[in-house]
């Protein structure tokens, strides 16, 4: 078996790299090494070096996102059976850590996590950034009870795919009297904190505990071994050293506190940690899912006190440790007076911790890792095809309109919403309560309800309420109810086609279908007065809708002939050998127009209009994926021929008619790389995008406004979210019938 890690490593300075070389020394001298390739991909923090030892193999610029996309093309061309990764949001570059998505969005391995973090209030980039960690991971280990329920419970992250497995700790072969008279401590009574030097340890708090239990043991010791956290010496330097330093003095306790302030080798580290009567981990917030220093003390058989963060509460359970108050000197000077003048109970809970410290070994744990590193290597995974499309359905959420309705009242559906509030600044539009009626009609075919038929009717009502005497149609109202225009784009006119049409083939009461066929057929004097080849394709998408309806009526098929070969036309004025295109700029919701024409042509059985359907979907295909996944013309500057195409911003709507298009050519051609590429167009919505971010917010069951150079836009209005759902209803039909 061939095992690849992805974390910091030696000689850095940082608990995710003595992790991780603890694993890796652990299954090294396990029995079964000899069958056991291991590397190391090391994370190197911005403007340093390191002499790394030969295991590793990779190393990855933190700020660089180039180099992991370059890591994952190294694992997936070299035979790994595994990838490790050894999870901690600083430890990568990009927005909360988000440039780690880009390499396991590239890798073709199976992947397995360790969780490091588990944030029980992450901030809406953390908490995407580690679900798209989890739907990519075959198994996430935690090293605490707490981790697994911070999961479930925030993350909604399925219970069977998370394993506890705890912390691990190095033998400790020295006995603890011995330890003492190596380090010349025998007459000493030796307290201890580890780790690195930083505010968050509260070691400031232990030191102020000091002077009523010194008074009493003036042979107390009190050792802080370790340096100042480098981040911490970038940011601030020796500051709280030096606090700490001027309270030793201020309290007169020079000959009872020792600093150590060196990152200490395991030889050194097991020496001290068997020398100490009690270790200290005053941390000063409950926010810590899991602390080395915490496993390594009771591994060595410490009495440990402690402040209750979540890891410690659970290490110290059953009498193998002491929990004191938050930022409580007092509590912690009465505790330590308590255990140094009872020898029998400061001995009982060494024992302990001693017992319990024996089943985290890391030659026992190592034997366990190996065990699940063999069982995930054999779940292998096709990351080119996307064809595993039972994994892909257990990603998507289940369809739930509670933000639609949240932005809907008895007039219609509102345009816009400040996050996940409806703002009624901007009122209604036409463009919207089409779409909204669309997908409510979508859902209903799927599972027909009461609730969905009074949607269907509201935004119904909308589209009858904005109609002129002339068969054209009102786009705007205010939240007051007051018209806004005289008269609607022709973008509105082309999507309220569309949605009619597709009521006139789907509605659920004779009602509906009377009041849609007035509306529709009212309209239709206007459809070639169309000059936007954009607009032409929306009302072609309903008339294709009505024809599969009723397929005989001539005046609409010769609509649709004529406004299909006035697209057709358009497209071979503006296209060339290197510009298939209808336009000479490629703007907003691009892939309608090819969509469009081939709906167009198998309607008409045309070859002409299938054979530009084609050209011109294989064009934006190429541009859309060339990264591989879909990554959509931005709306900062259109896309000319020639100029450079913007990245940002990226909006739903672009990505729906993305995902009927290729759905739309999977139909056509039965090939599997489009059905591959429908599904990863969704995924989009949930992370597999420019940013590697999700745009789709459970908690609300809305959908985000796009992405923008800065993040995603966090507001959730109409069209964003009814693209999301549409394009979620398009793709679960499909793997419902694959699965």
């Amino acid at each position: 078996m061939k095992i690849a890690y992805i974390s910091t490593y030696h000689p850095r300075q940082c608990g995710i790299a003595t992790f991780t070389h603890d694993i890796f020394s652990a299954i090294s001298f396990n029995d079964k090494h000899e069958k056991i390739n291991q590397h190391i991909f090391a994370l190197t923090d911005e403007g340093e070096e390191y002499d790394y030892p030969e295991e590793v193999v990779f190393s990855i610029a933190q700020q660089t996102e180039g180099d992991y996309i370059e890591a994952a093309k190294y694992m997936n061309t070299r035979d790994y059976d595994i990838c490790v990764l050894e999870h901690e949001y600083g430890i990568f570059g990009g927005k909360s850590g988000d440039f780690i998505l880009s390499l396991i969005d590239h890798l073709h391995i199976p992947l397995l996590v360790n969780l490091h973090t588990v944030l029980e209030s992450p901030s809406i980039d953390e908490r995407s950034i580690l679900i798209r960690i989890a739907q990519r991971a075959s198994k996430l280990v935690v090293m605490s009870q707490f981790a697994i329920e911070l999961l479930t419970r925030v993350y909604k992250i399925p219970e069977v795919k998370i394993l506890l497995i705890p912390h691990g700790v190095p033998q400790f072969s020295v006995k603890h009297q011995d330890a003492k008279n190596e380090l010349d401590l025998s007459d000493r009574k030796v307290i201890m904190t580890f780790g690195f030097i930083g505010r968050s340890k509260g070691i400031d708090v232990a030191i102020k505990a000091l002077p009523a239990l010194v008074a009493k043991f003036p042979d107390v010791l009190y050792l802080i071994v370790g340096k100042t956290h480098p981040t911490t010496l970038k940011r601030t330097g020796e500051e709280y050293r030096y606090y700490l330093e001027n309270l030793v003095e201020e309290f007169n306790l020079q000959n009872n506190v020792r600093f150590i302030n060196s990152f200490v080798d395991i030889a050194d580290l097991s020496l001290y940690l068997s020398a100490c009567d009690i270790y200290i981990t005053p941390y000063v917030n409950e926010a810590q899912i899991t602390s080395g220093t915490l496993s390594f003390a009771v591994g060595a058989g410490a009495a440990v006190l402690s402040t209750p963060y979540w890891h410690a509460k659970e290490m110290l359970a059953e009498g193998r440790g002491v929990l004191f108050n938050f930022n409580d000197d007092k509590n912690l000077a009465d505790i330590l007076l308590d255990l140094f003048s009872n020898p029998d109970k400061l001995n009982a809970i060494r024992h302990n911790a001693y017992l319990y410290g024996q089943e985290l070994s890391w030659h026992k744990l190592g034997v366990r890792y190996i065990n699940l590193f063999e069982k995930v290597a054999k779940r292998l995974l096709d990351r080119d095809t996307e064809n595993s499309w039972a994994e892909i359905a257990g990603q998507v959420p289940e369809f739930d309109l509670t933000h639609l309705k949240r932005l809907t009242n008895h007039v219609g559906i509102l345009q816009h919403a400040r996050y996940a509030t409806p703002n009624y600044h901007y009122g209604y539009c036409l463009d919207d309560n089409c779409r909204a009626m669309l997908l409510t009609l979508m859902a209903y075919e799927m599972k027909p309800s009461e609730e969905l038929e009074g949607l269907i009717s509201t935004y119904l009502n909308y589209v009858h309420y904005m109609q002129l005497d002339n068969g054209k149609f009102r786009n705007f109202m205010s939240f007051s109810n007051e018209f806004l225009d005289e008269e609607g784009t022709e973008d509105s006119f082309g999507r309220t086609i569309w949605s009619l049409g597709y009521l006139l083939k789907t509605a659920p009461f004779n009602g509906f279908y009377q009041m849609g066929k007035e509306l529709f057929f009212d309209a239709v004097p206007h459809f070639r007065s169309m000059k936007s080849v954009r607009s032409t394709g929306y009302a072609i998408m309903g008339m294709t809708y009505y024809l599969e309806h009723q397929p005989n009526d001539r005046d609409i098929l010769e609509e649709l002939n004529a406004m299909a070969y006035y697209m057709v036309n358009e497209y071979k004025q503006n296209s060339s050998e290197s510009w298939r295109w209808f336009e000479k700029i490629i703007s907003y919701d691009n892939a309608l127009l090819p969509l469009s024409i081939l709906r167009a042509g198998e309607i008409l059985k045309d070859s002409v209009l299938i054979e530009v359907g084609m050209q011109s979907f294989a064009f934006l295909d190429q541009l859309i994926f060339e990264k591989g996944y879909l990554s959509i013309i931005g709306n900062t500057k259109w896309y000319v021929e020639g100029a450079e195409r913007s990245k940002f911003g990226q909006q739903p709507i672009e990505v729906s008619t993305v995902v009927l298009l290729y759905h739309q050519v999977y139909e056509m051609t039965q090939d599997e790389k489009y059905l591959a590429k429908m599904v990863s167009s969704f995924q989009w919505f949930l992370g597999k995008n420019e940013l590697h971010l999700g745009l789709y917010d459970a908690e609300t069951k809305g959908c985000c406004d796009g992405l923008e150079s800065h993040g995603v836009n966090r507001n959730q209005g109409a069209e964003s979210t009814i693209c999301f759902w549409i394009s979620y209803l398009d793709v679960r039909r499909i793997l419902i019938a694959l699965t």
